[in-house]
């Protein structure tokens, strides 16, 4: 069985830190669940590996506008469904057979299994928003396997 480490990043509002591009070194797909700010920061990222990206509430023109609202991302033979806000989701994910829901927003890290979904907020990779972290995800997937790892980008 193969093992898929995949970088989780979101609400880089224009910033990418060095850090983070350290920390994503050697994923084989990132995916970036909005927020992203501009071009810039999906080109650096693309420089490190393929990139699946959606919209943000933020991400605005011309430069956004190929960026879907949702998307599903396959990873192994399982299926990760990413967007931005949380309470957008429509539909159930468990039904959906979804292996994981990829959301930014909050600026806040989460992470909580249900009914065998794994919830995933990275944080945000951006600027620092009060006293919240700034972090990012590696999320290694093996099999029905998916172990997130939270990266703390002091």
């Amino acid at each position: 069985m193969a093992e898929h480490l995949i970088g989780v990043i979101s609400d880089t509002h224009g910033l990418l830190r060095p850090q983070a591009v350290q920390a994503l070194e050697g994923v084989e797909l990132i995916i970036h669940a909005g927020d992203v700010g501009n071009l810039k920061v999906l080109h650096a990222l693309e420089r490190i590996a393929p990139v699946a990206a959606v919209r943000g509430n933020t991400d605005r023109g011309d430069w956004a506008a190929d960026l879907p609202h949702t998307r599903v991302v396959e990873v192994g033979g399982v299926l990760l469904f990413v967007l931005h806000e949380l309470f957008c989701l429509d539909l159930d994910p468990a039904a959906a057979s979804l292996a994981a829901v990829i959301f930014g927003h909050s600026h806040s890290p989460q992470l909580e299994r249900q009914n065998g979904v794994l919830f995933l907020n990275p944080g945000s990779a951006g600027p620092r928003r009060f006293t919240l972290p700034v972090s990012l995800a590696l999320l290694k997937i093996e099999g029905n396997s998916l172990e997130p790892e939270f990266i703390d980008l002091k």
